[in-house]
C-alpha cells in the first residue's frame, strides 16, 4: 500500500510517519512539503493509496475535492485544528474519508487509518488475488462462456473467492452464462457511487452465483456505460483483488482507454480464438498490439476453443502463424455448451462429466495451490459436486 503525507512541519512528518508504520509495516511511506503544485503531482504521477494532508485547512478542501474527482480510489486522511462541524461537512463532500485534530494521539491516526484499511477492504498482512483477463479476438469465440464458467469451476471445485467482472460495457451478458437471477446492481451503477466504494458496497452490487462466486455486472442500458471512467475501474479491480483470489474480467473485443487498463493491471491475459482463418488473422492483429504494449509473452496465454481434431488447420498451424504458443485447447461440446448457456447455469454443475467440464477444471489445477486441490480430490467434495 502506497501512503503519501503532505506536511508544512518535518517534524510533524516524522510523527505521523512513525505511527504509519508501527500500523502497516509494508507500507510504502513517502512524504512532501505542501505546495500549489503538490496535488497536481499526485494526479499526474504514480497515485498513492491513502494521502495524509497534515495542518490542513479549508484552503485544501477545492484542490483535494478536484483530486477526488480525478483519482476516487485515493482514500484521503486530513489532520486539522479546523475540527468545527461546518469544516467536517465541507471535507466529507471533497471527499475526505477521515479528519481527526491536530492535537490526536498516535493511537487516533492509528485507528483512524485503520478504519480506512477496513473500508479499502484491505489489511496488511493480506495477499492480492490475481487478476485475469480473457477476450475474444474475434466475435463468436465464446470467451465469455469460457470466462464465467472458469470462474465457476475455480470457486465450486476449488473452494477460492472468485469475482467475474463484466466490461462488456454495452451489451454485456456475462452473468446470464451462468445464472437466471437477475444481478442487484452493475458496473455503471457502482461508478456512480465511486466516493461510497468499500467492501460493502462492492459485495451489495454483485450477483451471488454460488457461496464464493459473485458477478459484477454489465450496465443494463448501454447508455450507462458512459458513466464508467478509468479511474472508476482501477479502484473497482484494485478492491476486488483485495477481496477475492481470483478477478476475472471479460473484456470487449475492442480495446480502448479502459481495456487497455485491465490489461495492464491483469497477472494473466487469454486471448480466445478458433481454427479459422479469420480467428488466426484478428489473432495476429490482437498479439501485435500486445506486443506493442510491451507485454511479455509469459503474461500472454493463447486459449483455442470449440477445438475438433481433424480439421483443416491445426494448433500447430496456428501457432506458427502467429508466433506464439497455444496454452490451452478446449474441446468442443455444443450440445451441452448450449444447452448450459440456455438455462443459465455453469456447464460444471449441469454436466461435469462433459469434456468442457474436465477440462476447464483441470486448467483451474495450474492456479490453485496443492493443498486446496487436496480438498476439492476428496470424495466428499467430489459428491458434493455430483449434487451441485
Amino acid at each position: 500500500m502506497k501512503i503519501k503525507v503532505l506536511y508544512n512541519d518535518a517534524t510533524r512528518f516524522e510523527f505521523i510517519r512513525r505511527a504509519v508504520a508501527e500500523k502497516s509495516s509494508g507500507a510504502d511511506i513517502s512524504g512532501s512539503l505542501q505546495a500549489d503544485n503538490t496535488l497536481p503531482a499526485l494526479i499526474n504521477g504514480s497515485a498513492p493509496d491513502v494521502l495524509i494532508v497534515d495542518d490542513a485547512t479549508r484552503a485544501n478542501l477545492n484542490p483535494i475535492e478536484s483530486l477526488s474527482l480525478v483519482s476516487p480510489g485515493i482514500d484521503i486522511l486530513l489532520v486539522s485544528a479546523d475540527t468545527s462541524a461546518e469544516f467536517l461537512m465541507n471535507a466529507m463532500r471533497a471527499g475526505v474519508r477521515e479528519v481527526i485534530p491536530s492535537s490526536a494521539s498516535q493511537d487516533i491516526l492509528q485507528a483512524a487509518l485503520a478504519r480506512i484499511m477496513h473500508k479499502r477492504g484491505k489489511h496488511p498482512s493480506g495477499n492480492d488475488g490475481k487478476v485475469f483477463a480473457f477476450l475474444s479476438c474475434k466475435g463468436g469465440s465464446g470467451a465469455t462462456f469460457l470466462a464465467a464458467n472458469f470462474a465457476y469451476v475455480l470457486a465450486h471445485e476449488f473452494g477460492r473467492r472468485v469475482a467475474l467482472i463484466d466490461l462488456n460495457l454495452q451489451f454485456g451478458d456475462a452473468a446470464m452464462f451462468v445464472s437466471e437471477s437477475h444481478p442487484p446492481s452493475n458496473l455503471a451503477e457502482l461508478s456512480q457511487q465511486i466516493h461510497r466504494l468499500d467492501a460493502s458496497l462492492l459485495a451489495a452490487s454483485m450477483l451471488q452465483v454460488a457461496a464464493n462466486f459473485h458477478i459484477l455486472a454489465a450496465p443494463d442500458n448501454p447508455e450507462q456505460a458512459v458513466e464508467v471512467r478509468r479511474e472508476h475501474l482501477d479502484a473497482i479491480v484494485r478492491l476486488a483483488r483485495q477481496n477475492y483470489d481470483f478477478v476475472i474480467v471479460d473484456l470487449p473485443r475492442s480495446l480502448n482507454g479502459i481495456s487497455v487498463q485491465v490489461l495492464d493491471m491483469a497477472d494473466t491475459i487469454f486471448p480466445v480464438m478458433q481454427l479459422t482463418l479469420p480467428f488466426v488473422r484478428d489473432g495476429k492483429r490482437l498479439l501485435t498490439v500486445f506486443r506493442s504494449l510491451d507485454y511479455p509473452r509469459s503474461k500472454i496465454r493463447v486459449i483455442v476453443n470449440r477445438h475438433e481434431k481433424g480439421g483443416e488447420f491445426t494448433v500447430q498451424d496456428l501457432e506458427k502463424a502467429i508466433d506464439t504458443k497455444v496454452a490451452y485447447v478446449v474441446p468442443n461440446s455444443y450440445h451441452a455448451a448450449a444447452a448450459s448457456v440456455n438455462l443459465g447455469v455453469p456447464i460444471a454443475r449441469a454436466n461435469r462429466g462433459d469434456p468442457i467440464s474436465k477440462y476447464l477444471i483441470e486448467m483451474g489445477r495450474e492456479f490453485v495451490p496443492a493443498e486446496a486441490q487436496a480438498v476439492s480430490d476428496g470424495w466428499l467434495s467430489r459428491m458434493f459436486s455430483r449434487k451441485g
